[in-house]
């Protein structure tokens, strides 16, 4: 029997305790405020960074990990005595991580790592390595290992609401003058994953009403098919996190687990405190 390590970064939203369950192994983006380095889920998470942003009144910069640290990972994974290592990186478009994971595969010389490129994002990236992790566990193959997370991410739909557009104002994303037109009018974006990157679907009025719309557009998505994993994304906003899981619970009368999770630092900084998601796949 094959004994495979799953590997995945930080980008995933898995918290620690979801990993450890299934035995993933998570590589760190960094975040740099100034000279000070912050490593997500170690020491930031999402309600540090927004106080730490709305305190400084700027934005820091993220960092996907670099070669020399995923091959460090990938050793360690062997020395622990692992034969196959496959690592499932964020979306190849929305970050550099997947080529430092495979410059580390080249650095190592080793025909035992595959590195896949999700490309997703947040839940969407993480439901795909629970779900390849548990086979691993379960001592499947490395081939029926890849299947399942190829059906995965084949069956994966993502969207979410953007609370405010103070901090996609800061980073540039947006005028300031935009900005504030978007607070007066309320303008709430609506995000998904197109052609492999985060971005920008629909804008709706109201708070309100952006979260229907998510219910709405993932109805609409899974259409007659049978919901197998679906999760909530939240940054820095559990408690309307812990009520919108009522709402999705109630539209798709799901009675297994609904994990909500960070977004994490790497990704929230780009899209700001408030981002409420939603992540599911199908059969």
């Amino acid at each position: 029997m094959q004994k495979i390590a799953i590997i995945t970064d930080t980008d995933s939203s898995l918290s620690n305790t979801m990993a450890q369950q299934y035995d993933i192994r998570q590589v760190p983006i960094n975040i740099h405020f100034g000279d000070e380095t912050f490593t997500s889920g170690v020491d930031i998470d999402d309600t540090s960074l927004f106080e730490r942003i709305d305190r400084d009144k700027k934005l820091p910069t993220t960092a996907a990990p670099s070669p020399g640290l995923f091959q460090k990972v990938f050793q360690k994974a062997f020395d622990d005595g692992y034969e196959t290592i496959v690592c499932f990186c964020v979306g190849s478009k929305i970050s550099a991580t997947f080529a430092a994971a495979q410059q580390a595969k080249e650095l190592l010389g080793s025909e035992n790592i595959t590195v896949i490129d999700t490309e997703n994002v947040s839940l969407g990236q993480g439901f795909i390595v629970l779900e390849a992790a548990k086979l691993a566990r379960e001592g499947k193959s490395l081939e029926e290992v890849l299947a399942k997370a190829k059906e995965v991410q084949d069956h994966m739909v993502l969207f979410g609401a953007v609370s405010t557009l103070k901090y996609l104002a800061m980073g540039g994303r947006v005028s300031s003058l935009q900005a504030s037109m978007g607070g007066i009018m309320e303008v709430k974006p609506i995000l998904s994953m197109i052609d492999g990157k985060l971005d920008v679907l629909e804008r709706i009025r109201t708070r309100k009403k952006s979260l229907i719309r998510l219910l709405d557009l993932m109805s609409e998505s899974v259409g007659d098919r049978n919901i197998q994993g679906i999760g909530i994304i939240q940054a820095a906003c559990m408690e309307e996190a812990e009520n919108f899981k009522l709402m999705v619970a109630e539209r798709f009368n799901y009675q297994g687990e609904i994990p909500i999770v960070e977004f994490t630092p790497g990704l929230s900084v780009h899209s700001g405190k408030g981002l409420l998601g939603l992540a599911a796949f199908t059969d």
